[in-house]
């Protein structure tokens, strides 16, 4: 397994990972992963894309210790799970929160003290651009609102790794935008990102590594200009080519 891009040592990795899960009532054992390996470089943006079903989101919940691989081994280079922040794909909010009461408990539950919560909350809602809805209700907040929120709460604890699980779904062009900055800005800041996509343009934009999934295995990783330079009409015919023209790649069962 080599890192997605060789400039910056792993922050992240994934060998060999394998994820079997046990559903219905007939108790059928179904394999999620199956030999997932993945390398994250410190500093890096990675896109992970592929058709539904691929595993995206169970590797990303295996990365963070959501859920636990079967076989397999997962590192992380922090100190913690508090250096790590995480936005999922569906969150829940408490709709009668503010935008500023939400990241001021998210702060208290990392520890900080109620001055300090408040001081990063004013601070994450100016990073995030939501100072002026600081005080209404999150039940009154649109899509690329909530979203830009989630991304903010995924950042209170200041972490070196943020996991964004599909970020730009179903956001219109002016929340994608907003989203899309605040991602360059993390990279900017010199953050890890790793970032589910089905937006192959945004992966294009932001990304400096990709990692391609397809029936639970990472079946292509580069660098993004390693794969435009195989396909120079852009990563929609490349991903196409590496996946093989397929659609959505159902789990496999195993006996």
């Amino acid at each position: 397994m080599t890192p997605i891009t060789t400039s910056t040592p792993p922050l992240a990795s994934l060998r060999a990972v394998t994820k079997t899960v046990v559903t219905g009532l007939r108790r059928r054992r179904v394999t999620i992963l199956k030999g997932v390996d993945l390398t994250v470089g410190r500093g890096d943006v990675v896109g992970l894309v592929g058709p539904n079903g691929a595993g995206k989101t169970t590797t990303v919940k295996v990365l963070l210790g959501l859920m636990r691989p079967t076989t397999g081994e997962v590192d992380l280079a922090v100190e913690g799970l508090g250096d790590v922040g995480y936005l999922p794909e569906n969150p829940y909010f408490y709709d009668y929160l503010s935008g500023r009461e939400f990241l001021a408990f998210c702060g208290r539950l990392f520890g900080m003290g109620g001055r300090a919560a408040e001081e990063r909350a004013t601070e994450l809602l100016a990073d995030v651009g939501l100072t002026d809805a600081a005080g209404v209700h999150l039940r009154k907040y649109s899509k690329g609102m909530l979203q830009r929120i989630g991304i903010a709460q995924a950042l209170v604890n200041d972490p070196q790794l943020v996991l964004l699980d599909e970020p730009m779904t179903g956001l219109d062009p002016i929340g994608r935008l907003e989203v899309k900055g605040i991602i360059q800005r993390l990279h900017d800041q010199g953050r890890t990102v790793l970032f589910n996509s089905h937006i192959l343009a945004d992966v294009e934009e932001l990304c400096t590594g990709i990692a391609v999934m397809k029936a639970g295995r990472i079946v292509w990783a580069g660098t993004v200009e390693r794969a435009l330079a195989e396909s120079p009409d852009g990563l929609e015919p490349f991903f196409m080519r590496v996946v093989g023209g397929d659609g959505a790649s159902a789990p496999e069962a195993t006996p």
